[in-house]
């Protein structure tokens, strides 16, 4: 027997006449294309019902109806009781599961509890507004022949009832588990059989106690579902069709026929939703994410359960309104793939929107912080705070860079757009495990799953920070600093590179990347991130490994970050992301923060001095050198002629614009450039130094050195001198002569002895002084030294190393973070 029918014989139990509706089951509601109907404003169709009769006047209706709406109002009196009632232990147990000796557990108040509390908040709406327009009317006076019964408008609220009833949908999916769990405990659990078994309410007009059963109470939403229909059949049939409510009553009673319907088709084969393995559907995560589907962004909230995504529009709740849910698209998980795209670049339009939204959003939250006290006060940070939270949500419609695409077996694709790659990857994770256990998906009740979404979900709203208070000794303000040191623990090598990403207020970019490192069990990057942050509380880190075909996230780790712990000195941690362990440095510095800029610019590198560049970059040894050198090392040593022969002009200076302003991009580049426009582009770095990486005024003690026969003592004094020198030019030069060392060990391939790299780089690293200090040397003399000098170093055997980045461990004890 399905529950339609178990409603009807429960009423007929109780002497309520109940007439045969054939017509009920004429409409099926759960169409794919009208899933989200019943939440959706008035719809313009129609549907025909029975004639209204006509042997009454107008006014005999019109009497009969105010006593229909009467009863009607004291019946929703007494139903809100029995919901009071129902809801009166509720708080109690739900206390009682947080303790060692709990009644009901905190699944068990949920179940049995389900959307009960959503139901007597809509019917208490509509009571109120029953009774107040029923108060408002009143008698009608003495000699008052205007009074006809024609001004009593009830329509509406009517309307508005049933728009809602889709709250029942969810009530009665989970009825026979609540009605189940009540049983189970009655019988297992003594202080809940006391309870259960006896629940008073005051009911009838006396307001005399009547003494219920739990499963009695829940049993009383089952039997109002029921009633309404037959409710709004009278109520129409005493309505005449020239009055205004004619028309709003008839739509509630095909909507409430509809509902009934669907309830009475899948009361059996769907309410009971059991998928493969005999696991049941249930809500596995859920959060707001950026629809880009249909060409638009929109804000929509995602829901994954077990064996399907559902994508809805969320209608927040104002002026007494419920939270509402509308259907939006569906994809099973049977046989889903799975694409994410790495950040893409945003068109200048697209960083000018930003930057104007960012800059608003400063500026209100400047003034939140200066309003003073009182009535006006409040006000004036009421309308800020709106317009802040406003303001956040294009935010995070306009901000993501990061693409999820869904791709399902029946050819239909959707995408999902994430401003975090950290949140893409839980998604991402989630959707995998479940899409590998191959659940066939049972086909959904789509209205009961939109509509349960409001009690159900875990995300109550979007993660704005303008509508959290965040305590301000807890959180960052100020800048902070991230250094990426290495990785370890790769299976395999690969080109690698680390996101990190920080949250707070959305005043700045959020989420910066390390370039790609070498192909290598073992990356290396050196590399420093600066964050500007206001209210930051958590550091996200993700390790990347980069291909042609698609990026795949290795590990991910998130890190508190509190100012008690951080400070303007560096503190290296170790971070465990699964198997791949990254080590990396932070430090903070506290200071009000200054309104959002222009999308910030990379200083160039070229044509600038070499002390310059390290202090940009926190390094001693700038990132093209190393990069450039990492890159002919994994596939230059035998290239015939390398820095002999030169690259195209053109990708030359590609890659060296690209340098100048996006080092990921440049990194990105050098992967798949020719071999000599990457050796071009070194040496038209140092080429292009304001002053050479030897400083001119050593030009001639290393001279002298020449001198010096013994070429041991030669060596000791040429680096003698060497140290002599400011640390990034002594530590790029030992990189290079490392590097230049290693080339010529390939000789026999690829033709570069030390003498011939000597040749072609001693003229751009050392370089005599301006003319007119004294030096008498011509050019041909000049060349010679720059050759030798630089040809001696390479013949060291026992070069020092070189240092290439500053240290990050300045505290006494390094921490170690285990993720």
């Amino acid at each position: 027997m399905d529950v339609f029918q178990e409603a009807v014989g429960y009423l007929e139990s109780h002497h309520v006449l109940v007439e045969a509706e054939a017509e009920v089951l004429e409409e099926d509601v759960f169409q794919e294309e009208a899933a989200s109907w019943f939440l959706s404003p008035l719809h313009g169709e129609s549907i025909d019902f029975p004639d209204t009769p006509t042997s009454q006047s107008p006014e005999e209706m019109l009497e009969r109806r105010l006593v229909v709406l009467r009863g009607i109002l004291e019946s929703e009196e007494v139903y809100l009781r029995e919901l009071e009632t129902l809801l009166m232990p509720m708080k109690a147990l739900r206390a009682s599961a947080g303790t060692s000796q709990p009644v009901l557990t905190s699944r068990q108040v949920q179940i049995v509890f389900y959307q009960v509390p959503e139901l007597r908040d809509m019917h208490q709406d509509f009571y109120s507004g029953l009774k107040a327009r029923l108060s408002a009317h009143g008698p009608p006076e003495e000699g008052d022949m205007s009074h006809t019964g024609f001004d009593l408008m009830v329509g509406d609220l009517f309307l508005k009832m049933v728009n809602q009833i889709g709250l029942y949908g969810g009530f009665i999916e989970n009825y026979e588990e609540a009605v189940e769990v009540v049983r189970k405990c009655t019988h297992s659990e003594p202080r809940f059989r006391t309870l259960a078994e006896s629940m008073m309410s005051k009911n009838g007009s006396d307001k005399t106690r009547v003494e219920y059963t739990f499963e009695a109470l829940l049993y009383k939403p089952l039997d109002r579902v029921t009633r309404t229909t037959l409710v709004l059949r009278d109520l129409l049939k005493t309505t005449p069709e020239e009055h205004e409510d004619y028309t709003y009553l008839q739509e509630a009673l095909r909507l409430s026929r509809s509902f009934l319907s669907g309830v009475n088709e899948s009361s059996q084969c769907k309410r009971e939703v059991t998928l493969s393995h005999g696991m049941r559907r249930q809500l596995m995560r859920d959060s707001f994410v950026v629809d880009a589907s249909e060409g638009e962004r929109s804000l929509r909230h995602l829901f994954l359960y077990t064996d399907l995504l559902l994508c809805t529009r969320f209608k927040h709740a104002h002026k007494g309104k419920p939270d509402q849910y509308r259907f939006s698209w569906y994809l099973p998980l049977a046989g889903l793939k799975l694409r994410w795209v790495a950040d893409q670049e945003r068109s200048a339009d697209a960083h000018l929107r930003l930057r104007t939204i960012r800059t608003k959003m400063h500026l209100l939250r400047q003034q939140l912080r200066q309003h003073a006290k009182g009535s006006r006060a409040l006000a004036l940070a009421a309308r800020s705070r709106k317009k802040l939270e406003q303001m956040e949500l294009l935010l995070l419609t306009h901000s993501p860079v990061y693409t999820l695409e869904l791709h399902s077996p029946s050819g239909k694709s959707h995408t999902l757009l994430f401003s975090s790659l950290y949140e893409l990857e839980e998604w991402r994770e989630a959707i995998h495990k479940l899409t590998t256990d191959n659940i066939e998906t049972v086909p959904p009740d789509l209205l009961t799953l939109t509509s349960a979404c409001v009690k159900l979900r875990m995300t109550q709203q979007p993660q704005l920070h303008s509508t959290t208070t965040v305590e301000d000794e807890k959180s960052l303000c100020g800048t902070l600093s991230v250094a990426i040191h290495s990785a370890c623990g790769l299976q395999q090598p690969a080109f690698v590179y680390v996101c990190v990403e920080v949250d707070g207020y959305e005043f700045y970019d959020k989420q910066a990347q390390t370039h790609s490192s070498v192909h290598s069990l073992n990356p290396h990057w050196d590399q420093e991130l600066s964050f500007q942050v206001d209210g930051a509380q958590e550091l996200r880190v993700l390790c990347v490994s980069q291909s042609n075909r698609q990026d795949a996230v290795l590990g991910k780790a998130s890190v508190k970050l509190e100012s008690k712990t951080l400070n303007k000195r560096w503190r290296k941690q170790i971070l465990h992301l699964g198997q791949v362990e990254v080590t990396l440095s932070l430090k903070y510095s506290p200071h009000p923060i200054e309104p959002p800029s222009s999308t910030a610019q990379q200083p160039p590198v070229f044509c600038v001095p070499i002390e310059t560049v390290a202090q940009q970059e926190g390094v001693l040894v700038p990132h093209v050198v190393r990069c450039c050198v990492e890159e002919l090392e994994r596939r230059g040593l035998v290239e015939v002629g390398i820095y002999r022969v030169s690259g195209t002009t053109s990708d030359i200076s590609t890659l060296k614009t690209a340098f100048n302003s996006n080092l990921r991009e440049a990194v990105t580049r050098l992967r798949c450039a020719e071999v000599n426009a990457v050796s071009g582009v070194l040496k038209l770095y140092f080429r292009e130094l304001p002053e050479p990486l030897i400083p001119p005024e050593m030009f001639q003690s290393l001279a002298k050195t020449l001198d010096i026969q013994d070429m041991n003592s030669r060596l000791v004094s040429m680096l003698s001198l060497l140290l002599s020198c400011p640390d990034p030019n002594r530590n790029t030069f030992l990189y290079l002569m490392h590097h230049l060392q290693r080339v010529s060990e390939k000789q026999d391939v690829n033709k570069m002895s030390l003498l011939n790299l000597a040749t072609v780089f001693g003229p751009s690293l050392l370089r005599p002084p301006v003319v007119g200090l004294g030096l008498d040397m011509d050019i041909a003399q000049e060349v010679v030294v720059q050759v030798q000098v630089v040809f001696s170093f390479l013949q060291c055997n026992n070069l020092p190393e070189a240092q290439t980045s500053l240290p990050h461990d300045t505290d006494a004890e390094d921490e170690t973070t285990h993720v």
